[in-house]
């Protein structure tokens, strides 16, 4: 269990690279934080079930090509649209409450983190019992 959560970490330290980056280049261009947020946000997703299914949960993964796959990859994407609006609303409700942006974001990481490695590990890559 621990080695999975950590390969967890690791997997969403990577996704976390590619989302802040991408949100903070678009802070700093001018594009609204909420919008910067949500497109950071989505470039990590993508970013995050390639780990995910390659490095994480990779003895979890259903089949290429099989009806298994195309519904994990829907949960995933799910968990993750999840972690996006939470992601959007907190740091929508941060600026409007006159927090930095990146403070909001810091807090986003942090609720949005707990709520997809629980959705993932114990829903869309829960471990079957053995046949």
């Amino acid at each position: 269990m621990g080695n999975i959560f950590l390969r967890y970490v690791a997997a969403s330290i990577g996704a976390l690279a590619m989302d802040m980056g991408v949100f903070l280049a678009l802070l700093e261009v001018g594009l609204l934080s909420i919008a910067a947020s949500a497109v950071g946000y989505a470039l990590g997703i993508l970013t995050h079930w390639m780990l995910s299914s390659r490095a994480v949960f990779h003895d979890r993964v259903s089949d290429k090509g099989t009806a298994a796959r195309s519904q994990q990859k829907a949960m995933f994407l799910a968990s993750a649209l999840l972690g996006l609006i939470m992601t959007v609303a907190i740091v929508g409700a941060g600026t409007a409450m006159g927090i930095d942006p990146r403070l909001a974001k810091i807090i986003a990481i942090i609720l949005s983190f707990l709520l997809t490695y629980a959705l993932r590990n114990i829903v869309i890559f829960r471990q079957l019992p053995p046949v």
